[in-house]
């Protein structure tokens, strides 16, 4: 695996005779999470980036899926990682081979577009974070929900101190994956995943409740092994904060019908998003009658849209890789909770 001993220059795109930017070369770094061929398609539909190789952890998945694209199959992952006509990766490893992947891309000057988490501890998305920050490569991680409707309508009205002092937030996602059968077997592997429900599904109502309130002061969780896997299919954990304020991020791979939802309270109204309609956001404040239904207006650019502009750009990911950074490290507070049976701060 890459141990980053040896660093290449970074690949630094040009302009033609017309003044037009060439297509970005976009490798595909192992098929094993589930949304790896949404990825794929992104990179296949966006006018500016082009499948141009394929490696994966297990070789007969991944020649399969170049075979599919007619592109190259590498049995290597660095003889991937040095060829220069590669401009960009998108990781979809397991979560245990994150930091060796990145840091190896980063090394050999390929952009890095990744599925959360960044890493399974915070020391390892730091080297990751760092790595790139050296190499000068656009990093980007694929945390979708914040770019939705609802959260960009979210976000307006708690700019605008509707709700006072916040003092709850609950966020649930939950699916039947576990109990119905269709999420692959490898998903409930502890070794390549670092966890279960939490560090996958969780992380979407985690990443969320750090943006409506911020980085907690400890963390505390309990996990439930419902369907006798071994990582957790049931998860809550609760982020307590200074000012008395906490946030409840629940998840779940044994809810056949189980919506996801936002609830945000404050001391002067309350945001809820969700059930049992799950595109609609109602508001109930001082000065507004009863409950409100709020417009939602547009969603903005996907993460992967966003990956490519700043390839384009010159420009950097600062808040999203800041929110992935802090995602890495409530889940891992919250699976050294568990294992320790004890609140964990944060500092720690």
């Amino acid at each position: 695996m890459i141990n980053g001993s040896r660093k290449v220059s970074t690949a630094y795109f040009t302009y033609g005779k017309e003044d037009e930017l060439q297509m970005i070369r976009v490798a595909m770094l192992s098929f094993w999470h589930v949304h790896a061929s949404d990825y794929a398609a992104q990179a296949e539909r966006h006018p500016d980036t082009e499948i141009a190789a394929v490696w994966d952890e297990i070789p007969e998945r991944g020649k399969t899926e170049a075979e599919k694209r007619g592109v190259k199959y590498y049995d290597r992952l660095e003889d991937l990682l040095e060829d220069s006509s590669i401009d960009a990766v998108i990781v979809d490893t397991p979560t245990s081979l994150h930091r060796d992947v990145m840091v190896g891309a980063a090394l050999n000057g390929k952009h890095i577009f990744t599925e959360k988490v960044i890493a399974a501890t915070a020391k390892e998305a730091r080297e990751v974070i760092e790595a790139a920050k050296e190499a000068d490569v656009k990093l980007t991680v694929s945390l979708p929900r914040l770019n939705d409707a609802y959260t960009l309508a979210i976000q307006q009205v708690l700019a605008q101190g509707t709700l006072g002092e916040l003092t709850l937030v609950r966020t649930r996602l939950s699916h039947s994956g576990a109990t119905a059968g269709w999420l692959p077997e490898h998903f409930f592997n502890e070794a390549e995943c670092g966890g279960g429900a939490l560090i996958d599904l969780g992380c979407h109502p985690m990443y969320l409740a750090r943006l409506f309130l911020g980085v907690p002061d400890s963390v505390s969780a309990t996990f439930g092994y419902v369907t006798g896997k071994e990582v957790e299919d049931n998860a809550v954990a609760v982020l307590k904060y200074g000012n008395g304020a906490c946030a409840v991020v629940e998840a779940g791979f044994v809810n056949a019908r189980s919506p996801f939802f936002i609830e945000i309270h404050g001391t002067k109204g309350t945001l809820l998003y969700g059930a049992p309609k799950t595109d609609r956001l109602y508001l109930s404040a001082e000065g507004t009658d009863g409950w409100q239904e709020l417009p939602l207006g547009e969603r903005r650019e996907s993460a992967f849209e966003q990956w490519v502009g700043h390839i384009q750009n010159g420009t950097s990911a600062d808040e999203n890789v800041q929110l992935a950074y802090d995602l890495t490290r409530l889940m891992e507070a919250s699976y050294r909770s568990v294992r320790e049976s004890r609140p964990v701060r944060l500092e720690e």
